[in-house]
């Protein structure tokens, strides 16, 4: 990362793109009010960083779209990694990631265009806007781009996650904040031009109030995900002997969406529906059937067909939820008609319904119960083309079973369910 910021700041400085006259101070300015801002950075999540940083390091980069506008803010963002004291990884990570996007961002900014703010001074807002949006417009998310893609691939390299994940992720928190912060940050550049120094420091109160959506953007996806997390624990503390059933689920599913082709957003849609598709089963009336060892009686069977109802309902209180309240209510409709709760048959049930259901169907088949032993691979394959076209969508049975996917199924889902049981 460092080589890489090195050698953009390098080119940077080869092509000529100097300080533009009487640009400094007001560079300076801005790139204070970043550190200022990057000082008091707060854990936008337990993945990544985020701070309204971003606002001044852009203005500046608009105002004086040079070299020296790189290197001013490196030194401030290693300024402020050594004064929070974080490890050397990150001291000499966030420096680099930071310059090696400005100096990219800039570059691009020059390439198409783009002038220096400095040079506008006198020029009404409007104006500059017509002359200088899309250009600014690209500046911004060349930034967005490189530091979502540096964040992501190191923490998916860490972590072993799936970069593509990471980064969708990433870019749905960071996306809604940082168009904010294109707007904020061209009528920054535009103002200190116009109104010098003592204006710019002004700017600090907006840059202020934007760091606070951003705190509470973060907020509430954290408390999102803290609830999913939640809300799974009471699940397997409902079945202990199914521990580890549902983000299983989620995973099959994650993999079978991504073999029929659905979007990166779908996929993440089927794979929250999926890590919750039995989150009714903590309702108190499911507790005592749970927890019978053997075969459930007629009458106990049909009390647990309405854990799909009642789950629907827990999810349709959130309402960031809500789109996956029909996939977890008919995740057991069969394609022929014969499931519950609504008796749904084919295109009538809902796609993330029917990849939910066959993934459901493989862990409680390869997986040992106390009334059975669990089917092996071949004998799992042989069940699910018997069903075909009856429990089965037969569309995503053929593309499952007959390819590539099932090996994956196999090898990163089946054989974790049995080491899982193992260990216990």
């Amino acid at each position: 990362m460092a080589v890489l910021a090195l050698a953009a700041t390098a080119y940077l400085a080869g092509s000529g793109s100097a300080l533009p006259t009487g640009a400094f101070p007001l560079a300076i300015t801005l790139v204070a009010l970043g550190f200022a801002a990057e000082f008091h950075s707060f854990n936008q999540s337990k993945e990544a960083a985020g701070s309204a940083a971003l606002i001044p390091f852009t203005a500046a980069a608009l105002v004086a779209p040079s070299v020296n506008t790189v290197l001013l803010v490196g030194v401030a963002d290693l300024a402020v990694q050594l004064l929070n004291r974080r490890g050397a990884l990150k001291a000499v990570f966030n420096p680099a990631q930071h310059a090696l996007a400005l100096a990219g961002s800039i570059a691009a900014y020059r390439i198409v265009g783009g002038a220096p703010f400095i040079e506008l001074a006198g020029v009404s807002f409007w104006d500059c806007v017509k002359t200088q949006l899309l250009p600014s417009t690209l500046l911004v998310g060349v930034i967005l781009l490189v530091n979502s893609v540096c964040v992501s691939a190191v923490i998916a390299r860490s972590s072993e996650r799936k970069f593509w994940r990471l980064w969708l992720t990433h870019l749905r928190l960071s996306l809604p904040t940082l168009l904010v912060s294109i707007v904020v940050a061209f009528y920054l550049a535009w103002l200190s031009v116009n109104l010098g120094i003592i204006g710019t420091a002004g700017m600090a109160l907006p840059i202020i109030a934007v760091r606070q959506l951003y705190r509470t953007t973060v907020e509430l996806a954290t408390v999102t995900q803290e609830l999913l997390e939640l809300m799974v624990a009471a699940i397997e503390a409902r079945d202990a002997y199914t521990s580890g059933h549902s983000r299983r689920v989620a995973k099959a599913s994650e993999i079978i969406a991504k073999a029929i082709g659905l979007s990166p957003a779908e996929v993440e849609r089927v794979s929250v529906a999926a890590l919750l598709h039995d989150v009714g089963k903590i309702d108190e009336r499911f507790g005592p059937i749970l927890a019978k060892e053997g075969r459930l009686t007629p009458e106990e069977w049909e009390i647990m067909k309405q854990h799909p109802i009642r789950g629907s309902e827990l999810v349709g209180l959130l309402s960031s939820l809500r789109d996956i309240v029909a996939p977890v209510r008919h995740h057991h409709e069969n394609w022929d008609g014969t499931g519950y709760p609504d008796g749904l048959k084919a295109e009538q049930i809902p796609l993330a319904s029917r990849i939910i259901m066959f993934a459901d169907t493989l862990d409680a088949i390869t997986t040992d119960r106390p009334y059975r032993k669990a089917l092996g691979m071949e004998e799992a394959r042989s069940e699910f083309l018997r069903f075909r076209a009856k429990q089965f969508d037969p569309s995503i049975c053929d593309k499952v079973v007959s390819s590539d996917v099932w090996a994956e199924l196999y090898v990163c889902f089946v054989a974790e369910a049995r080491r899982m049981q193992r260990a216990s």
